[in-house]
């Protein structure tokens, strides 16, 4: 048991690049090669999303022998969208629906168990910003006295810190706003001495490039 407040999250298999008839299956970032609108043979769900007029992607229009077999794969989708927004909200049909992504274009402007569906300006690229605004973290665990001369503990755990900023800072973040984000120590038995598993994470924002 953890003691920690975590956001309730549910997949299910569905994004542009579900192969149609598959279980499941998707093309992954050969969906520019492979899906019906670039060309490809394979149908996926943003063929099938292009077909029924819920976005404009790919260079090539859907197959007209398509349309039928991908318009039942939109049935599918928008049903399985609304048994996750119905387990989700557990019944209350009161709250919004926030489309981002890249695949949100999938969804319909209305979905069964949501108020209303809102698409924030730029969505398609909300997972990128996400993953430019992380920070770059550097970790460290030691064992250290429990007790002892004050001195010497306290240049142990200065000398964890500085190593898991070192860490931080080879894994992109920048120097001048490296921060401790997190120190503990767990008691460890049987041992000669009393002694603490130390563990120490830095973090910061990642480090401008030159140029």
């Amino acid at each position: 048991m953890t003691n920690f407040r975590m956001p309730d999250i549910l997949s299910i298999a569905l994004g542009g690049g579900t192969i149609i008839g598959a279980e499941p299956r998707s093309v992954g970032y050969r969906i520019g090669t492979e899906a019906l609108v670039f060309g490809g043979s394979t149908p996926t769900m943003t063929d099938a999303a292009v077909a029924a007029g819920r976005g404009t992607v790919g260079t090539r229009p859907v197959p007209e022998e398509w349309h039928e077999r991908l318009a039942r794969a939109v049935r599918a989708a928008d049903e399985a969208v609304a048994d996750a927004v119905d387990r989700v909200a557990l019944g209350r049909a009161d709250r919004p629906l926030v489309a981002v992504g890249g695949g949100a274009f999938l969804l319909a402007d209305q979905v069964p168990g949501a108020r209303e569906v809102i698409r924030p300006a730029h969505a398609e690229v909300a997972n990128a910003v996400g993953a430019a605004i992380a920070l770059a973290s550097g970790r460290l665990e030691t064992i250290v006295p429990a007790s002892g001369s004050g001195s010497s503990r306290a240049r142990l755990i200065d000398n964890a810190k500085e190593e898991a900023a070192a860490r931080a800072v080879a894994a992109g973040a920048d120097p001048a706003t490296v921060q401790i984000v997190e120190l503990s120590e767990i008691p460890l038995s049987y041992l000669p001495e009393p002694a603490v598993r130390l563990h120490v994470k830095a973090a910061g924002p990642l480090a401008r490039q030159a140029g």
